[in-house]
């Protein structure tokens, strides 16, 4: 069965909205390869619409970096799966609109074949946490501190507590597995006031 790895920057102070940080270098070439190491990512529309049509375009911009053009290359070769209400279609390739059914359609890529699963952003991630369904958290901390902005886990109340046990070059990410792994969770069934 394949993971849900739950992958997002954040700054000192916990704050996860994409204007109070930037990315440098080595983090993005991390997540360059977290991309490679993945068979699919999962968004929701607000992350979609930041991401596309910038990365794709990056790809072949000039003045993109060898490291912006290594991510956009690894960002455009990887399916995507985007849960919206409001988006009825995409033109860009490999990547598939989802309406409804959220837990169902995790637990199925989940249950396929392949390289895990990737996803990103705040709203997504957070019901997902809520249904127990993510399988390792990867926090990439930037040295700043925003001060205010939104937070992940203001709205969301962890299945467990969370440990900072691993450094990689100045970068600190955090993973934790979770005690669902290699557990039937086509079963578990999400607590009250949890919606799919």
């Amino acid at each position: 069965m394949r993971k849900l790895i739950f992958a997002i920057n954040t700054t000192l102070d916990g704050c996860v909205d994409h204007t109070s940080q930037s990315v440098d270098d080595e983090a993005l070439a991390y997540f360059t390869q977290l991309t490679r190491d993945s068979g699919v990512q999962v968004f929701g529309r607000k992350t979609w619409q930041l991401m596309v049509p910038y990365w794709p375009e990056a790809a072949t911009d000039p003045s993109s970096t060898k490291t912006e053009r290594d991510f956009a290359v690894a960002f455009n070769s990887i399916d995507k799966v985007v849960f919206s209400r409001s988006l009825k279609s995409t033109e860009y390739h490999e990547t598939r609109i989802v309406a409804t059914d959220l837990r169902g359609e995790i637990l199925n890529l989940k249950k396929k074949d392949g390289k895990n699963i990737l996803v990103g952003g705040v709203d997504i991630p957070s019901q997902l946490i809520q249904l127990g369904l993510i399988d390792e958290y990867r926090f990439v901390v930037g040295p700043n501190v925003a001060g205010a902005g939104r937070r992940l886990f203001d709205a969301v109340n962890l299945p467990e507590t969370l440990e900072l046990n691993l450094v990689v070059k100045g970068i600190w990410i955090r993973t934790r597995r979770s005690s669902m792994v290699g557990r039937d969770i086509g079963r578990r069934t999400p607590t009250s006031g949890q919606t799919a």
